[in-house]
């Protein structure tokens, strides 16, 4: 049995179907994905807006999997069963690759002995280092000039423990960012909890009790120096692959929405989602959204909402690794005036 959606996830199905793959939010949009020989990959994003400056970053990543093997044993000689096989010389390491293992920080091996000699009592000093599988890091750097770097332990602590460090700094402004989440799945919890060390600090909470495809999830928020609590929200839904629901008060119980996904058959989803926010007046906002897969290449996607905004989307294809998505949106109200968007995005993957 595996582990519920997490909290933020309850109605993932139909905000996906609302909210992802249509281009025109922005003008334009590249994106470049590649995987090196050792494993690390590469992303390279870049977006321009209707309104304001291009921006990018470029982010790589590494992700530590495990290889399988493990460990060789001892086996005892069938020829004299009582003898040991004599154990492997020592590795040595040249200085000059010692010192840029140091120097980079990488360990291209399962295990790593160093050893090193004392010059005045002539003792040696060995030091092992065993890489654990599980082991995720992200680095990236936007054209805001922010460096961010993540760091992810995924069942390496414990068994259904995932943390996080992340840390975000800007040289410009000598701004600096250090956050730790954790995450915790078993088969009917999924819990996070997030630490923003340096600002406040503060810590957000958020829990999902999941059974038999119905969930019940709660959030919370806490600021440490005003020891107050900042925030707190409430969800329930019903998951099953052909179809879902969700009703989630957030906002401290004030916006309140309720969200419904199906997916019809192969080709067709369809999905709906209602918004009232209880301080702002009686009036509740619509969306009204439909994908449908045109063959196994392509789809097209349509929405409108309850203000005559009508958008549309393409995604295809090209070639393996080649993916071009076509959007625009309508003001069907207006239409003679210039508040219409479209937008492309190419998606270049080795």
């Amino acid at each position: 049995m595996s582990a519920p959606a997490a909290f933020s996830d309850i109605a993932k199905a139909a905000n996906d179907l609302l909210n992802k793959d249509f281009y025109h939010a922005s003008a334009a949009s590249l994106e470049v994905k590649s995987k090196a020989p050792n494993g690390v990959t590469f992303n390279v994003k870049g977006k321009s807006a209707h309104e304001g400056p291009i921006a990018g970053s470029l982010e790589a990543k590494y992700v530590d999997k495990p290889t399988g093997k493990g460990p060789k044993s001892r086996r005892i000689s069938r020829e004299h069963p009582l003898r040991k096989p004599p154990d492997p010389p020592p590795q040595k390491v040249p200085e000059h690759r010692l010192m840029l293992m140091f120097a980079c920080g990488y360990v291209p091996s399962e295990h790593l002995f160093i050893q090193v000699m004392s010059k005045i009592s002539q003792h040696a000093v060995v030091l092992m280092f065993r890489p654990r599988s599980g082991l995720t890091l992200t680095q990236a750097w936007t054209t805001a000039n922010a460096l961010d770097t993540k760091l992810e332990l995924d069942n390496n602590i414990a068994k259904g423990l995932k943390a996080e460090i992340l840390t975000q700094y800007q040289p410009a402004k000598q701004s600096k960012g250090a956050k730790l989440n954790l995450h915790f799945k078993q088969p009917n919890l999924h819990a996070r909890a997030f630490f923003d060390l340096l600002n406040g600090p503060s810590a957000n909470f958020d829990a999902v009790l999941g059974h038999e495809g119905f969930l019940v999830g709660a959030e919370g928020g806490y600021d440490v120096q005003k020891a107050a609590i900042t925030k707190y929200s409430a969800a329930v839904g019903y998951s099953v692959p052909q179809y879902s629901a969700a009703i989630t008060a957030g906002n401290n119980l004030t916006v309140f929405s309720a969200s419904y996904y199906h997916r019809v058959n192969e080709q067709v989803e369809a999905g709906a989602k209602a918004t009232w926010d209880s301080k702002t007046g009686n009036s509740v906002g619509l969306e009204v959204a439909s994908k449908y897969r045109l063959d196994p290449s392509s789809f097209a996607k349509a929405k409108i909402n309850d203000r005559g905004v009508a958008a549309l989307a393409y995604n295809v294809l090209l070639r393996p690794g080649v993916t071009l998505g076509l959007g625009a949106s309508f003001d069907t109200q207006n239409l003679n005036q210039a508040a219409h968007k479209v937008g492309a995005s190419f998606t270049f993957e080795a």
